[in-house]
């Protein structure tokens, strides 16, 4: 199966902090991303898309700035299945605009497939942080 990476810069209407907590936390992420965010002992996400759990561990958190999850399958935990997603957030000092990058490394979805994801989930971050 091929991998596919997708990548994108949104312009966002909020601050950095505000963005933040709605890319890194799971309450934050369940009211845009996924329909269910859990974190297990393990501290390991549990996304969930259409009755489907997805497992993931955030590796890299950079406060109001960056944030990682790499996918893995539950059943064998220490095998990689190079399936990430980054969110990271840069403002232009000249201007004080806000974007959102996002990378999107997926065996599961073509390009096209990833960029009609991506416009609907983030026309959804929008509505839900009124940026």
């Amino acid at each position: 199966m091929s991998t596919n990476q997708f990548v994108a810069d949104y312009q966002l209407n909020a601050s950095k902090k505000i963005v933040y907590a709605y890319l890194s936390s799971a309450s934050g992420l369940q009211e845009w991303f996924a329909d269910k965010v859990r974190i297990d002992e393990d501290k390991n996400y549990i996304f969930n898309f259409d009755q489907e759990d997805h497992y993931a561990k955030q590796t890299i958190v950079k406060a109001n700035l960056h944030v990682r999850w790499d996918f893995f399958d539950p059943k064998s935990p220490n095998s990689t299945t190079e399936s990430f997603i980054e969110f990271k957030l840069d403002e232009t000092e000249l201007t004080q605009s806000l974007f959102l990058k996002v990378i999107d490394q997926s065996n599961f979805y073509t390009l096209d497939e990833l960029e009609g994801i991506w416009e609907g989930l983030i026309s959804k971050l929008k509505e839900t942080i009124g940026g």
